[in-house]
């Protein structure tokens, strides 16, 4: 018989390894207006029909039920959230159930100078900017845009308007911008923002991802000690996926280790794509569909979908991709014929 293991809270909703439902990203679009090589390097892609889009009053039902059963935390995503039309709105729904304590964002920054002011009025707790070089002529090579100023600008203008919780992540590639690691540690401390250091994860297709650009962890504290000195872990409580530690001057900065050290095992995050498909894991190859019932008024079929669909939960997906590296057979996630048939399995449509 198999044994499962105790909750990791007292209340909520549990998976089958005992991991509790307590975050949701929602992702409120699939388009973005940069075109990133680790993640949706292609100029073109399958995009979900305009009418499948749930609306912000829909979203917000969604997350209510959500919290129903244990989540507390709610990000905002995309692709690129700031291109869905008065954000704001939906922050300030999200922000009226008594259940959510915490209304996150991460966004590239391309719009983030004239909406921040309406963010922080609208009452988001934290943002997350995207910002992997401080080179424009890297910026250019990595997004196919030249538009580094403007993100830039919108961290600026991220202090100036008194938004909290600032963070700054970063995806290091090995050959890429792995020279930059010290310059972006500095760089967070001008814009009062935590830089959190990403391992290149090999979500998707398109991105042709190979284990030889990985710069991992291991690889991003060696290259800060020699700068700095020790490093101290910090002492960290909850599911957060970014490793945390400090420098000898008191700077904090986080890791995300996805690629060589997966955090599957205390993921208590979910996502919601911009048409209310439910997915487990950045890793599923399928999704829970909300929307159909939500639309039909049927909440009763939404919480059952939701309460066994998380029950029932199996999913390390970053876990069973490490262990794919034994055996060499850790190729492509996805291949690109079967993205185009579905773009839910892009990971800019999951909120990745």
């Amino acid at each position: 018989m198999k044994t499962v293991p105790a909750p990791l809270t007292g209340s909520g909703l549990v998976d089958t390894f005992g991991r509790p439902l307590r975050s949701v990203r929602v992702s409120v679009t699939d388009r973005c207006n940069l075109r990133c090589q680790y993640c949706m390097p292609e100029d073109e892609y399958a995009w979900l029909p305009r009418e499948t889009l749930l609306s912000f009053e829909e979203i917000n039902v969604l997350v209510g039920v959500l919290a129903e059963y244990g989540v507390d935390k709610v990000r905002l995503t995309g692709g690129e959230p700031l291109l869905r039309r008065d954000l704001p709105t939906l922050i300030r729904l999200l922000r009226g159930q008594a259940s959510i304590r915490d209304i996150a964002l991460t966004t590239n920054g391309m719009l983030l100078e004239e909406q921040a002011e309406s963010l922080c009025e609208a009452g988001l707790h934290r943002i997350t900017v995207s910002l992997d070089t401080l080179r424009p002529d890297r910026f250019h090579t990595l997004t196919k845009r030249d538009m580094f100023d403007r993100v830039v600008s919108g961290i600026a203008r991220v202090n100036e308007v008194g938004l909290q919780g600032l963070k700054i992540d970063t995806v290091v590639i090995k050959g890429f911008n792995d020279d930059e690691i010290v310059p972006l540690i500095e760089y967070g401390k001008t814009v009062n923002g935590e830089v959190r250091f990403i391992e290149y994860m090999d979500v998707g297709g398109a991105n042709a991802w190979v284990k030889d650009k990985v710069f991992s962890r291991n690889d991003i504290l060696l290259r800060l000690e020699q700068a700095w000195g020790p490093i101290e872990p910090e002492q960290e409580h909850g599911s957060a996926p970014a490793q945390r530690f400090r420098l000898a001057d008191g700077t904090t900065f986080g890791i995300i280790p996805s690629t060589t050290t997966p955090f599957c095992a205390t993921c208590d995050r979910s996502r919601l794509t911009a048409d209310g498909f439910w997915y487990l894991c950045l890793y599923a190859r399928h999704g829970l569909d909300l929307r159909g019932p939500l639309r039909m008024n049927d909440l009763a079929t939404v919480r059952e979908r939701i309460r066994s669909g998380w029950r029932n939960r199996i999913d390390r997906g970053a876990e069973e991709r490490k262990r794919l590296e034994s055996s060499d057979g850790r190729g492509q996630f996805i291949e690109l014929d079967e993205l185009r048939q579905d773009p839910r399995l892009e990971m800019h449509v999951r909120g990745g």
